[in-house]
């Protein structure tokens, strides 16, 4: 039986083991955006014992390709948030998750075993985005 399940961010680990496999899950709260070269140097800061400037504890990483511009204020507006392919984040993403309790990663496609051992270890859970919904995530 799917359930439904509304998350505040950040998420506990208790929180976590409650999903179930096919569960629809709605989170608020912030979702930091990671392409590759975010997840590069947010390992490099870690490995220099520097603080990243956002916090990912406890958080969530969404492997997201944004559409942004200026807009006439000068301030950025998100276009279009179309997940990205996950399986590109097979080397990075385990140790990222573990040196900060990235509860939830967002993406499409498939993980690693490693990735997937990862995320069940530290009791984290992975969600698909649907495709072609770049516009609404936007929104």
């Amino acid at each position: 039986m799917t359930t439904e399940h509304h998350l505040q961010l950040p998420v506990s680990e208790e929180q976590i083991r409650q999903l179930n496999l096919g569960d629809i899950v709605y989170l608020s709260g912030l979702v930091h955006t990671m392409r590759d070269m975010g997840h590069r140097r947010a390992i490099e800061m870690l490995h220099r014992g520097e603080e990243l400037p956002f916090d990912l504890n406890n958080g969530a990483i969404w492997h997201c390709g944004p559409i942004t511009r200026k807009n006439t204020e000068g301030k950025w507006q998100v276009l279009s948030a179309g997940p990205t392919t996950s399986s590109r984040f097979n080397e990075l993403g385990p140790e990222l998750m573990k040196a900060f309790q990235v509860r939830c990663t967002i993406g499409k496609g498939s993980l690693s075993t490693k990735a997937r051992e990862t995320i069940r270890d530290i009791g984290g859970f992975f969600l698909t985005a649907t495709r072609g919904c770049g516009a609404l995530y936007a929104g």
